[in-house]
């Protein structure tokens, strides 16, 4: 089975070596990197590490950038593809297990979740609102559709290549709730989702979105777990 790993990249110049040198090069067959129109060198950094590479000609956004990725894996005949934040902030080498639980037919999803305690999360520099509306969100999703997963908003997933093959990941958003949008819907589908730990590190050159943005976020989080709660209730 081929397996892919994508990098959606925004200014990942300062993380992106990092990131790539702890991909389990064995287990991996391509890494993918789809830059949304970046201001820094990402581009001459994965030029420099051999990476396969698709440029936005102009700034997309979060969930646009994603649906190339996956587009891009599937073309290339991905059977296992694994969506990895290239700014360090999540361990690579945990890559193996995700795929592994895939291969062998135990999920159809795997997620990377951050939050195992609540003083391991802020620790490892998670900021404080961040938490608190990661906990208030992912327990709203829970209820919404009857699931326990630890954390909904993780930037380390995978997926078989069946699964987003089914999804109508194309018409979703181009922003972050792209990443709510795609488990509605495989769960809607009734696929399998599992969830590992994995170590939580923020530091300066993280990615992170300001605090206006996690609200609009949040917001449409929140309309899409109605929606789902009550197109389900009856």
């Amino acid at each position: 089975m081929k397996t892919v790993v994508v990098l959606p990249a925004y200014n990942a110049a300062k993380t992106l070596e990092k990131t790539v040198q702890d991909i389990p090069k064995n287990l991996v067959q391509e890494i993918i990197l789809v830059d949304d129109f970046s201001g820094d060198e990402t581009l001459k950094v994965a030029r420099k590490l051999g990476l396969t590479i698709v440029k936005h000609s102009k700034n997309r956004g979060y969930g646009a950038n994603q649906k190339t990725c996956y587009k891009t894996a599937l073309k290339r005949g991905a059977d296992i593809i694994v969506m990895l934040h290239p700014d360090y902030q999540y361990d690579p080498k945990l890559i193996k297990h995700f795929v592994e639980f895939i291969q062998e037919g135990y999920f159809d999803v795997m997620l990377g979740s951050r939050v195992r305690s609540r003083k391991e999360a802020l620790e490892g520099g998670m900021p404080k609102y961040k938490y608190y509306s990661n906990r208030f969100l992912t327990f709203i999703e829970n209820l919404a559709t009857g699931y326990n997963l630890s954390e909904w908003h993780t930037g380390m997933r995978a997926y078989s290549k069946e699964t987003l093959l089914s999804l109508d990941f194309i018409h979703n958003s181009n922003d972050f709730v792209f990443d709510s949008q795609v488990l509605f819907q495989a769960i809607e589908k009734g696929y399998r989702i599992g969830e590992i730990s994995v170590p939580v590190r923020y530091f300066p050159e993280a990615s992170s979105i300001n605090f206006t943005r996690s609200l609009n976020y949040g917001l449409r989080t929140l309309f899409l777990a109605l929606r789902y709660y009550f197109k389900h209730l009856f």
